[in-house]
């Protein structure tokens, strides 16, 4: 099908309720193996859970579809084992630049400190991802069924009966939780009649995946009226195996059918790189683009994310990464639920958090369509004199938007959150997802990070670690034996102690976390909390047992003296 990749057939397996008329019931069955299903599936391994996951399709996507993932993406892929494979595989980029016909007039840096594991931006055909997500999937035993389609769907206030059809006949099964990660046309959010609002922007662009060697540096390009598609827009981005993507915006009337053919796609693709420029074609498709969402993501039992529960236009990169974002937001509270450490208000955070985090994603994808599609005569105007100043003034640069990309939403209105009592500057907010930076733990360089799995963690900064208080050393070893533990790492300027099972000591050996965090260490030692999904819960100029337990009651959703999660044990 594509010159680049050898499509794989996973087998379909005759499935076992067939031959019983028992209906068997897991604890998580999610529906769609693409990059959020199959995320939510190995984060739910990871974390203990019994997961099955329940796919229509034996392959993985057709065409290269999904593909910027960004640093926050790329750090949560990290924590699931497949980071690497990506950045390996993928080509990496921090740069962006923006054309005005043939002038460039404003350039940025997603980057622009050192000091980061991981850059900007990857850029890696969907294919790929879901490749390397199916291995480590498979590697941590993950059951995936391919081919079972999903038909009807019977929700309870317990559990939800799932009727499945295959090759070899049809069965049912329960789950305790459903996750729905079917996609933009989700069946199963038809099944329930539940919709989706929002608006169809009347455009249409086409993408064409063009195979070339060429020297252009990895970087996005985007251009504004270029003499070689004058009155529209395009955007260059490199992708794996010397493939290029190249998208051209088309207007309404376009009919997709003929544009997407290769005697009308071939003398575009001409026109901008020249007639001695030799490229293939390797994929074409035309879409039209929808900024719209479900109006919760949880509907009793049953869990949307991805596509199923919202839709961004491409620019900005923000479908695949506010989808594993998503992923990331729900798997930690799921397990919670599910072992009895929090109530089931919980995941009803997951869909207000997540609905905050979709409408961030609308508004700077409906702004960023409306910059590129301006709708009327006025619009365009003022496009194009933004445009022209920007060459010269930075005022008008803020206002250049070609697509805003990707990063996690500040979840600062989040009721997890506990109000800061102190006074902090810097960048990092509270709701934020915490900065990484450079350590030294255990005798190696690293990233802070790589250190944090799926634990609540507590980040106590100093100067020296030998010099902390016993009854300080007591209160991590408190946190550190609840039923919801708190895992305290000691990030120390200087490295003069190490630690023990209550908590771990790395050394910030260029002091760019405390600068980070704003930890002020010369004359406090802060203490920050730390959800699973490593956004910033609370923090405090000083530590505090009973501030500390009272923020993770809330973290949890439990009620401050009454949750599971601050009851000590023996």
């Amino acid at each position: 099908m594509l010159s680049t990749y050898q499509y794989q057939k996973f087998p379909y397996l005759t499935p076992p309720e067939l031959q019983t008329e028992d209906i068997t019931r897991r604890q998580v069955i999610i529906v769609g193996a693409g990059p959020v299903g199959l995320a939510a599936a190995i984060d739910c391994k990871l974390q203990g859970l019994d997961v099955l996951v329940l796919d229509d399709d034996d392959t993985v996507s057709v065409g290269s579809r999904g593909l910027c993932y960004a640093k926050r993406t790329l750090e949560i892929l990290d924590r699931l084992g497949v980071a690497d494979a990506v950045r390996n595989k993928g080509v990496e980029w921090n740069v962006g630049r923006t054309f005005f016909r043939k002038d460039e007039v404003f350039n940025f840096n997603l980057l622009p400190v050192v000091d980061h594991k991981h850059p900007g931006m990857v850029n890696l055909q969907q294919y790929y991802l879901e490749e390397f997500l199916v291995r480590r999937a498979i590697e941590l035993g993950v059951e995936l069924r391919w081919k079972n389609r999903v038909t009807a769907v019977e929700p309870t206030t317990e559990f939800s009966t799932l009727h499945i059809e295959t090759a070899d006949g049809s069965y049912a099964m329960q789950a305790d939780w459903l996750i729905a990660c079917d996609g933009a046309r989700s069946p199963i959010r038809q099944m329930l009649g539940l919709e989706v609002e929002g608006k169809v922007f009347m455009d249409r662009f086409l993408i064409a995946d063009v195979l070339m060697k060429a020297d252009f540096p990895a970087e996005r390009w985007f251009w504004f009226d270029p003499p070689f598609h004058p009155n529209q827009s395009v955007l260059l981005h490199r992708e794996a195996d010397n493939v290029w993507r190249i998208d051209f915006q088309l207007g309404w009337d376009a009919d997709p059918v003929e544009e997407r053919k290769p005697e009308n796609v071939i003398p575009r693709i001409k026109a901008m790189l020249g007639d001695d420029r030799e490229f293939e074609l390797e994929w074409v498709s035309v879409y039209t683009f929808q900024c719209r969402r479900m109006e919760k993501f949880r509907h009793g039992r049953i869990l949307f994310a991805g596509d199923a529960a919202h839709q961004v236009s491409p620019f900005g990169a923000r479908g695949a990464n506010s989808g594993i974002q998503d992923a990331d937001n729900l798997v930690w509270k799921l397990k919670l639920v599910i072992d009895g450490l929090a109530t089931e208000g919980l995941l009803d955070s997951y869909s207000d958090e997540r609905v905050f985090a979709a409408d961030d994603n609308l508004l700077n994808s409906t702004r960023s369509t409306d910059f590129i599609t301006p709708k009327s005569t006025v619009s365009k105007c003022f496009r194009n004199a933004v445009l022209e100043l920007a060459r010269e003034h930075a005022f008008a640069r803020k206002l250049v938007n070609s697509g805003r990309l990707s990063v996690p939403s500040i979840l600062k209105l989040s009721k997890l959150n506990t109000t800061d009592s102190d006074v902090f500057a810097g960048q990092l907010q509270l709701g934020a997802a915490v900065e990484d930076g450079p350590v030294i733990y255990q005798g190696k360089a690293g990233y802070l990070l790589e250190l944090l799995q799926h634990h609540f963690y507590g980040l106590y900064f100093c100067e020296d670690a030998s010099q902390i208080p016993a009854e300080t050393l007591a209160g991590f070893a408190a946190l550190k034996g609840l039923p919801v533990p708190v895992h305290t790492f000691i990030i120390s300027a200087t490295a003069t102690a190490v630690g023990r099972d209550d908590y771990q000591v790395v050394h910030d050996f260029k002091g760019l976390l405390a600068e980070r965090y704003d930890a002020n260490i010369a004359t406090h030692a802060g203490y920050y909390l730390l959800r699973p999904d490593q956004h910033l819960a609370a923090r405090w100029r000083q530590f505090d047992l009973g501030k500390v337990l009272a923020a993770l009651a809330r973290a949890t959703s439990c009620q401050e003296g009454h949750g599971h999660a601050i009851t000590t044990t023996a």
